[in-house]
């Protein structure tokens, strides 16, 4: 039960936090979801420093990794949203917005979280 709860108060404050990263940064102009990309390549560094911690000298305990890497970081990155957001480029036929988004999450998500373990080393 203590797991469950480490990991419903961490998500909650991830959610949080996303929420408010996409309402201050997407774009209604453009339709560039910003704060859905920031919160993902974020999410990316901070999971990997955490994870990175957590095998180092056992930095972290294993309560601390399940509120900070699978709590938090799961509620904060958002794959739905992500997925979503790509729907609605394809849709409005806007291919050049769905391949840069696509392409920059992943490749700048996959550096953050090998910067990430990478700074805690």
């Amino acid at each position: 039960m203590k797991n469950l709860l480490l990991v419903f108060v961490g998500g909650g404050f991830g959610s949080v936090l996303r929420y408010i990263l996409s309402k201050y940064l997407n774009s209604t102009e453009t339709g560039i979801p910003y704060g859905t990309f920031a919160a993902n390549i974020l999410g990316s560094l901070l999971i990997g420093i955490i994870l990175g911690l957590a095998v180092k000298n056992n930095t972290l305990s294993s309560n601390q990794t399940l509120l900070l890497a699978t709590g938090f970081c799961g509620g904060f990155t958002t794959f739905s949203t992500f997925a979503y957001e790509n729907h609605v480029f394809l849709k409005s036929g806007d291919f050049t917005s769905f391949a840069l988004y696509t392409i920059a999450s992943f490749i700048v998500g996959f550096l953050a979280v090998f910067f990430g373990m990478y700074l805690v080393k």
